[in-house]
């Protein structure tokens, strides 16, 4: 069947004033696209440094229907700056734009790989549903904490009693927000290095634009969509830090990460009460932490978001291959899915960051020795 829609590929910063304030409309008119990885300014930044970055913009009946933020590697379709873009979709109005599948046909690709996929599609046996969490705050700082201490008690009295340790050991921290300084950001990209190599994950900074992404989006300033780097500090030393990226009302908690001789003072905590104070200050109001999973997440978020994770492919031996492992294991929560999940989420973070051969083929092997490893361990 013929698709009604036909597209245009340009650059972000191809963009005329009229796409963009009807892109930035849409955004602000539904609570789905609240999230600052939906602004424009966030592709705006991303076309700047990310490789083969493109909008395909849709037109029906002669009329924009919606914005696609993609970048290709190959015939492989992705969202926009992945993997670091951790919501995306077709910008339209609710009941205009295509679907997933549809947008990859209209696009050309062979695959369309996504992490955090929102719109009308429904989850299958490629795509499965997702949960983020939120911490909401309406009323303000006080109201939310209040709130929160009374469906958690222990859990923030451990909180009070790590930073009375820390004062009682190390002496009084010092915080600061919306930092954008070249050199914290360094130091934020430095602890995280640490963690891909002690973790043995693949490190999304080795392959240079990742780093440049994030300091393109620090100097889009501060206003209704900004970018900084919340730190908590002690002597000078940086302690905890986590970047974050806002539009809004909505703030992303990005790269939360500490310095591990302090650990044991439970800083990462501290810095993400802290940083919620000042940003509810300011009139944020949702704080968003990502994918459920890590078990601090629960007792600062009271609401949730779900999304679609996974891919789609045309018809054809590969699509028929896939679906032929799918059925090996209808269990969703099967160590052997979650195995295949976390390889195929680490495979798509490789096809994402590396653009030639040798890196994307030193960085499958380094995943494929991790997932054998996790596959031996599961039997």
């Amino acid at each position: 069947m013929t698709s009604p829609y036909q597209i245009d590929i340009v650059r972000p910063d191809e963009l005329g004033a009229s796409e963009r304030a009807l892109w930035t409309d849409i955004v602000r008119d539904d609570p789905a696209y609240a999230s600052p990885y939906f602004r424009p300014e966030f592709a705006l930044a991303a076309g700047k440094v990310a490789p083969h970055a493109r909008v395909a913009v849709m037109h029906r009946a002669g009329q924009i229907a919606g914005f696609l933020p993609f970048q290709r590697r190959g015939r492989l379709l992705q969202p926009i700056a992945a993997p670091l873009n951790d919501y995306h979709g077709v910008i339209a109005r609710p009941g205009e734009g295509p679907g997933l599948d549809e947008a990859r046909g209209l696009m050309g690709a062979s695959k369309a790989q996504v992490a955090g996929w929102v719109g009308s599609d429904a989850p299958g046996p490629r795509l499965v549903e997702r949960t983020c969490l939120l911490a909401h705050a309406p009323d303000g700082w006080d109201a939310y904490m209040a709130e929160r201490r009374r469906e958690h008690g222990k859990y923030f009295k451990n909180k009070d009693r790590s930073r009375r340790a820390f004062e009682r050991d190390c002496g009084t921290p010092a915080f600061r927000f919306a930092d954008r300084s070249p050199e914290l950001l360094d130091r934020l990209i430095e602890l995280k290095r640490e963690q891909y190599r002690r973790t043995r994950r693949h490190d999304v900074f080795a392959c240079g634009w990742t780093r440049d992404l994030l300091a393109a989006l620090l100097e889009a300033g501060e206003g209704e969509f900004g970018a900084g780097l919340s730190v908590m500090e002690w002597e000078g030393e940086t302690v905890a830090l986590t970047y974050g990226l806002w539009a809004g009302e909505r703030y992303h908690f990005w790269f939360p990460t500490f310095a591990p001789r302090f650990g044991r003072f439970g800083t990462g905590g501290v810095l993400t009460e802290e940083t919620i104070r000042w940003g509810a200050g300011r009139g944020l109001r949702s704080f968003d932490f990502g994918f459920a999973g890590e078990s601090y997440k629960k007792y600062f978020c009271n609401g949730s978001q779900s999304v679609l994770e996974g891919e789609v492919e045309e018809p054809g031996w590969r699509a028929a291959a896939s679906r032929a492992l799918d059925a090996l294991d209808r269990r969703p929560d099967s160590a052997l899915a979650r195995i295949r999940a976390s390889a195929r989420r680490r495979f798509a973070v490789i096809d994402a960051c590396e653009t030639t051969p040798w890196a994307r083929l030193a960085g499958t092997a380094a995943a494929a020795a991790a997932f054998a490893r996790r596959s031996e361990a599961a039997a």
